[in-house]
């Protein structure tokens, strides 16, 4: 239960860029990832804004018959996957299949693939629907899919707990490497839910931003006139690995993960618990996990939503598990400029996690113009901070009540 786990490969697809590098490079530069909906005509929709991933090219990744069967939700898990497999130097061998796993979680799964067969079903009957509707549509495809083409035959499953479910991913993936379960995972988070079911269902419930005619300005954690999320879409995937293994083949090594915690909020399907309960305890018990101090840690990448409640009960939170050290911390909200990744939050703010204790350098909190009377901690408003962050959180909190936390180190042997 005591070998240590480090990341030693990362792959992004998100808004703000088809890399981890390009996307960090913007996050960096406070750019914002939102603009109209292109992928459907959205003229008819409440709300006609979204962070989507652009330029997109997923032959670069795998053969186009093979896409064809994949929702775009599991194209963007094996595109995000290839990268972070190269980038740990496993593209050339050197690993043990058998002790090798893929781990990655998905909020909603093939929800283009549901919408479009849907519709197909009622306009030109049953016979219509396609054979590969439901291998595209379950939600543990984008961990099959990476396992099949990389050909990884250890632990395979996919997590899912709505925005928390790449966190958990990883975390899951964490646990499996320090007991032994597996030597390497592949693991993190993908979605693809910018498509008109989704985007009408969020809209209906009053959780995305109205802001149609300023769509960068849209998404504003912890502003006072935050009017909620904006959705974006993409995917976050890392490769864990245990550390003498790591060592041993001469990998380069990112960072550390050191605790790992999930709790339950057991309060409403949608409305986080008052003050943050659940996820006060998420942090409490991840830090605890990591054998440190709540004034250890330097910064945290908050789930930070930019919606009326999550945002003002994460603060509180915040308040509740570091006490006079709040004052101290560094907290940012890179859903500013990713918008929400829902299931893929989680792996691509991880992955951030990890470059800014990496790079010594915190992403900032964009459209922070506002101060909110009970969000009043340091934000790292709209410019990125250099700053020596040697542990770090990062909070992801999903409908029903999940809570998921990974605290990282900068590596350190």
């Amino acid at each position: 239960m005591s070998r240590r786990v480090v990341v030693t490969g990362m792959g992004a697809v998100s808004p703000l860029g088809m890399s981890v590098e390009s996307t960090w490079e913007s996050l960096l530069a406070g750019k914002s990832g939102a603009g109209p909906v292109r992928a459907f005509d959205a003229s008819g929709f409440l709300v006609r804004i979204a962070c989507e991933v652009k330029g997109f090219d997923v032959e670069a990744f795998m053969d186009k018959r093979d896409a064809r069967k994949m929702d775009l939700c599991t194209q963007y898990a094996v595109a995000a996957g290839t990268m972070a497999w190269k980038d740990a130097g496993f593209d050339g061998g050197g690993f043990d299949p058998e002790a090798t796993g893929v781990i990655v979680g998905s909020g909603v799964g093939g929800i283009q693939t549901f919408g479009t067969q849907h519709s197909i079903l009622m306009e030109k009957g049953p016979r219509r629907v396609s054979p590969f509707f439901i291998p595209m549509m379950i939600a543990d495809m984008p961990s099959g899919a990476i396992s099949i083409k990389l050909g990884l035959k250890g632990p395979n499953f996919a997590t899912v707990s709505a925005c928390a479910s790449g966190a958990h991913a990883i975390g899951v993936a964490f646990r499996a490497i320090a007991r032994g379960d597996a030597d390497v995972v592949v693991s993190g988070g993908a979605e693809a839910a910018v498509c008109p079911i989704a985007l009408a269902g969020f809209a209906n419930m009053k959780a995305i931003s109205t802001r149609n005619d300023d769509p960068e300005k849209a998404s504003r954690p912890f502003d006072a006139d935050r009017d909620g999320f904006v959705l974006g879409e993409g995917a976050g995937i890392v490769v864990l690995e245990e550390l003498e293994r790591a060592k041993a083949r001469g990998a380069r090594v990112h960072a550390e993960v050191v605790g790992y915690a999930a709790t339950a909020d057991a309060h409403h399907i949608t409305a986080p618990a008052p003050d943050g309960e659940g996820g006060a305890r998420a942090m409490a018990t991840a830090i605890a996990d990591a054998g440190i101090a709540p004034e250890d840690i330097q910064y945290v990448n908050a789930h930070g939503t930019s919606t009326p409640l999550n945002d003002k009960f994460e603060t509180a939170a915040l308040k509740t598990v570091f006490g006079d050290h709040v004052a101290k911390l560094a907290v940012s909200s890179t859903k500013s400029m990713t918008g929400h990744l829902l299931g893929a939050a989680g792996g691509v703010e991880f992955i951030f996690t990890a470059l800014a204790t990496r790079e010594s350098v915190i992403p900032p909190t964009i459209n922070y113009e506002t101060p909110d009377p009970e969000c009043d901690l340091d934000y790292v408003p709209n410019q990125a901070r250099e700053a020596n962050v040697t542990f770090a959180l990062t909070n992801s909190f999903g409908f029903g009540g999940h809570n998921a936390v990974l605290a990282v180190r900068r590596f350190e042997e």
